[in-house]
């Protein structure tokens, strides 16, 4: 039982409000693309099986390793590397970064790092894609309370995730979470986690990208829905 990925599955991988998105700009690219922090592959598998050639990028093996059991026979690689330092040889015509990734790299200065790593791996007039969000935003005043857990059973075993709290710590969103595992015979073993996002909006995203030597591009947006936050998707072109 690979356990990082099942997580990662149980608190990622039903999300799909994004997905239209992504498969619009893979269409208006044309060309491969790599998707940062790809994780187990729900972005993509997803385009991968819509044609598009693909390159995983993720610091997690695991996570890839999954990946790749479930790309067999799609245009998919897979390539284990920290988004701010990774060095490929080749370019993209587009570039993704889903699901608030970009809030995982510690700050402006991870972020400029990656920058700078995405711009030299685009072809010109290639597209960065990120989408941000602020996670504190989860609870207003309609949704006061944490969401239903997210749980899967295997063997009899079941694995649940629930979202605890969102705490503010000034630049940072910390999300708390309680991963569970009942077995039989009311078996129990419980885990709590803290995921830490850098509260960072698009507009702060976008002036750091034209530092970097990005030129804007007119935003994308990925609505709210009942369980999941929405986003905006800074995209930004390399000259």
């Amino acid at each position: 039982m690979n356990l990082e990925a099942l997580w990662h599955d149980l608190e990622c991988g039903a999300y799909g409000e994004d997905l239209p998105l992504w498969r619009a700009l893979a269409g208006e690219a044309g060309g491969a693309v790599l998707d940062v922090g790809a994780g187990t592959g729900r972005v993509t598998l997803d385009l991968a099986a819509g044609g598009t050639a693909m390159v995983a990028l993720d610091a997690d093996a695991a996570l890839l390793q999954a990946l790749k059991h479930r790309a067999a026979g799609l245009s998919v690689e897979t390539v284990v590397a920290d988004a701010r330092e990774f060095a490929l040889d080749r370019r993209f015509s587009l570039v993704l970064v889903p699901m608030q990734t970009l809030q995982l790299l510690g700050g402006p200065r991870g972020r400029a790092a990656f920058l700078r790593r995405a711009l030299e791996h685009l072809e010109p007039g290639g597209l960065l894609a990120a989408a941000v969000a602020d996670a504190l935003d989860c609870f207003d005043e309609e949704h006061d309370m944490p969401p239903p857990a997210d749980a899967r059973e295997f063997g009899g075993v079941r694995y649940a995730s629930r979202l605890l709290a969102v705490e503010d710590e000034g630049d940072r969103a910390a999300l708390h979470r309680r991963r569970e595992i009942v077995g039989p015979e009311d078996q129990y073993r419980a885990q709590d986690i803290v995921v830490r996002l850098d509260r960072v909006s698009a507009h702060e995203v976008a002036a750091e990208g034209r530092e970097a030597g990005f030129l804007d591009e007119p935003w994308r947006f990925v609505p709210q829905t009942e369980q999941y936050l929405g986003s905006t998707v800074v995209v930004l072109r390399a000259p």
